[in-house]
């Protein structure tokens, strides 16, 4: 006997001739629990649609995808940057007490050892005695300058006294060789001018002096014989009573500087430096003894370096 029925009614058993007696098999645990569970359907859900259509949401989720990017990369960015700085604020703040204390440290051993210097040095004085006394040593002296400066002194005194002594000499010679005036001397002249009261002008003293042109020059002389520079003037002068020393730094200091502005022929003409002198002339003129082989006469000033004097003032 055939049986017909449909997918539905259940499949066919293995066995179809023991099929009303046959048991039903076991099932299995997954088979079990599908043919306990009910079966669930599962609708797929969708994306709500977002304002502005698929084209709007699509830049809403680019820009938020960029944001974050950006955020991303700031921080990034920043993470180091903050690491730096707080690395060098920790550097400054620890670094500026260790300088602090080196540089205190140094300072405190500096003050220290001027401390022991000043602690062992020695202490003593020094005499003025001793700074003016001379020593010497291994053959070798030192001299205070004192004493330097009163030896040079006395050796300059020494040098004008020989050459003193020496002048004198050889005007004493010079006088012995020129016998031939045997006048007054230009001492007794001006002490005879002087109690005899004769006037004095200095035009007179320019005639009187040029009585002597020709007279010749003659070291230390001081009459017509002849005459050196100062005797001349010594001996013209006397003739009006004015007394002067035989020597051209002294003849310098009887008389009065006047300038040259108001120099008259008469005066007399100084060189500074104390080596001659002689008759103010005029106009830039001399009239003097001048050097040994010449004789009184006028000629120019040869110098710049001269100042007048004026005697009988």
């Amino acid at each position: 006997m055939t049986q017909t029925g449909s997918a539905a009614d259940g499949q066919t058993p293995a066995n179809p001739t023991n099929t009303a007696n046959a048991a039903p098999a076991p099932l299995t645990r997954r088979a079990a629990r599908e043919t306990t569970a009910p079966v669930r359907k599962v609708t797929p859900v969708r994306d709500a649609p977002l304002p502005g259509g698929r084209r709007a949401a699509q830049a809403a989720r680019a820009a938020e995808t960029a944001k974050a990017s950006a955020s991303a990369r700031k921080r990034r960015f920043l993470a180091p940057v903050v690491l730096t700085v707080a690395a060098g604020m920790f550097g400054t703040v620890a670094v500026a007490p260790a300088f602090a204390s080196t540089q205190q440290t140094g300072t405190d051993a500096a003050t220290a050892q001027r401390q022991v210097r000043t602690v062992d040095a020695q202490q003593f004085s020094v005499s003025d005695a001793v700074a003016l006394a001379g020593t010497d040593r291994d053959g070798y002296g030192a001299t205070a300058q004192s004493t330097l400066d009163q030896q040079a002194a006395q050796k300059a005194a020494a040098e004008a006294a020989q050459q003193a002594a020496a002048t004198q000499a050889a005007r004493a010679a010079t006088q012995k060789q020129y016998q031939s005036y045997s006048g007054p001397s230009a001492s007794e002249i001006a002490k005879t001018a002087s109690a005899a009261n004769t006037p004095f002008s200095l035009p007179a003293v320019v005639a009187t002096a040029k009585q002597y042109i020709g007279t010749p020059y003659v070291f230390g002389g001081a009459d017509p014989s002849g005459f050196d520079c100062s005797g001349y003037v010594m001996y013209v002068y006397a003739q009006y009573g004015i007394k002067l020393a035989h020597s051209v730094p002294l003849q310098d200091a009887a008389g009065t500087t006047i300038p040259e502005s108001q120099a008259q022929p008469g005066d007399v003409v100084v060189f500074n430096d104390g080596s001659h002198d002689g008759f103010y002339m005029g106009n830039g003129m001399i009239m003097d003894a001048p050097k040994p082989g010449g004789s009184v006469s006028i000629r120019p000033i040869w110098s710049n370096s001269y100042h007048i004097v004026r005697f009988g003032i």
